[in-house]
């Protein structure tokens, strides 16, 4: 069942008036699908805590890692001899890099309603430890954590994982 509107006097719509009307729709729907696009580009987490020379390689941008600056997917968390790093996932996963560590985030997905998701990440060298958060407890079975030689699947809470590469 639908509502019908009838106006009295109505006069049918101009072509210049038509077209007046579809522009003044077109900003709106351009934010929507704007919106949409960055909901789909958003921050996986963020950095907490970083000491001595930590960076942040994203495609071929090198950031510094100050506490408060937001990790995407597919970048790389590098630490110096003196550098050691702390990140927050939207899941509250927590993950710590040591010193001469090179971590890449290469999955992340996560659904704040049914706490659904996957992490996938590689550890080249160097140490990290994970505390693991929603996604872990949903769904352990999502959540990879790779080094040169090993795949690790979480089955629990806490570890600490330590490679040794040259590799960046």
């Amino acid at each position: 069942m639908g509502i019908k509107f009838t106006l009295k006097n109505a006069r049918p719509m101009t072509a210049r008036l038509r077209t007046f009307a579809l522009a003044s729709l077109l900003p709106s729907a351009f934010a929507l699908c704007t919106a949409g696009a960055l909901a789909a580009e958003a921050g996986i987490g963020m950095v907490k805590v970083a000491k001595g020379g930590v960076s942040i390689h994203r495609g071929q941008q090198r950031l510094a890692a100050t506490p408060g600056v937001e990790l995407h997917v597919a970048d790389r968390v590098v630490t110096a001899a003196d550098g050691a790093v702390g990140i927050t996932l939207r899941d509250n996963t927590l993950l710590s890099a040591g010193p001469n560590s090179s971590l890449s985030l290469d999955k992340y997905a996560f659904d704040g309603t049914s706490n659904a998701g996957a992490i996938d990440t590689t550890l080249k060298r160097g140490t990290l430890s994970v505390v693991s958060g929603k996604i872990a407890k949903q769904s352990p079975e999502s959540v990879r954590f790779r080094t040169p030689t090993t795949t690790l699947g979480v089955r629990g809470t806490e570890f600490v994982i330590e490679t040794v590469g040259t590799e960046d």
